[in-house]
C-alpha cells in the first residue's frame, strides 16, 4: 500500500475518532484547557494578528488568493484544476459533516462575527486545501531544495496559525480545529496526486 493511502487512512480514521469524541460530549476537557490557555494570551497585539490571520481564510480573501493563483497558472491546467477542484472538496466535505454533526459555535467572549456550525472548522479545512495545494504547486514547480524546506516549513506554520486564530477569536472550539486539519488531510494527501495524474499542465 502506497504511503498516501496510509496517510489519509489514518487522519480518516483519527478524525472519526475526535468526531465520536464531540458527538458523545466527550471532549470537553482537551476543548477546555486549550480554550483557556490560548484566551490568556489574549492581548491587543494578538487580537490585531490573529484576527489578520484568520481573515487569510475568509470568503473573499480565499477567491481573491485563488483567482491570483489562478492567473499565474492559467497555462497550467494540471494546477489549476488541482486548486479549483480543492477547494471545492474543502467547502463539499466541509459543510456535509457540519450539517451532520451540527455542533453549535462556543457564545461568549467571541471577537469577530460567524455564523452556522461549528464542527469542522471550515477556516481550518480551507487553509490546508488552499495553502497546501499551493505550497505543493510551488515545491514542484523549483528545483532549489532550500526554496523546498523553506515551503515545507512557512506554509505548515502558517496553517496551523489559522487553525490557532480560529480559538484566539472565540468561534471555533479546538476539537473543531484538529477535527478539521485531519479530515482536510485526509482528503488532499489523495486528490493532488489523482488530480496531478489525469491533468498534466506541463
Amino acid at each position: 500500500m502506497k504511503k498516501r493511502y496510509i496517510i489519509s487512512i489514518v487522519c480518516f480514521i483519527c478524525f472519526l475518532l475526535v468526531t465520536a469524541l464531540v458527538v458523545s460530549n466527550s471532549v470537553s476537557g482537551f476543548d477546555d484547557a486549550i480554550y483557556n490557555g490560548v484566551f490568556s494570551l489574549r492581548n491587543d497585539f494578538f487580537d490585531f494578528f490573529f484576527k489578520a490571520i484568520t481573515s487569510c481564510a475568509n470568503v473573499i480573501p480565499v477567491i481573491i488568493i485563488a483567482a491570483i493563483i489562478c492567473f499565474f497558472l492559467r497555462k497550467n491546467n494540471c494546477y489549476v484544476i488541482m486548486l479549483v477542484s480543492n477547494l471545492v472538496l474543502s467547502v463539499a466535505s466541509n459543510q456535509l459533516f457540519k450539517h451532520i454533526i451540527c455542533r453549535a459555535r462556543p457564545d461568549h467572549l467571541r471577537l469577530v462575527v460567524e455564523n452556522g456550525f461549528s464542527y469542522p472548522s471550515g477556516h481550518s479545512m480551507i487553509s490546508v486545501f488552499l495553502y497546501g495545494t499551493l505550497m505543493y504547486i510551488l515545491m514542484k514547480k523549483t528545483d532549489n531544495k532550500k526554496l523546498k524546506i523553506f515551503y515545507a516549513i512557512v506554509f505548515p506554520i502558517f496553517i496551523f496559525l489559522i487553525g490557532l486564530s480560529r480559538v484566539y477569536v472565540g468561534v471555533h472550539y479546538p476539537s473543531d480545529v484538529l477535527g478539521g486539519f485531519l479530515l482536510s488531510i485526509s482528503i488532499i494527501v489523495l486528490s493532488i496526486p489523482f488530480i496531478n495524474s489525469r491533468f498534466k499542465g506541463e
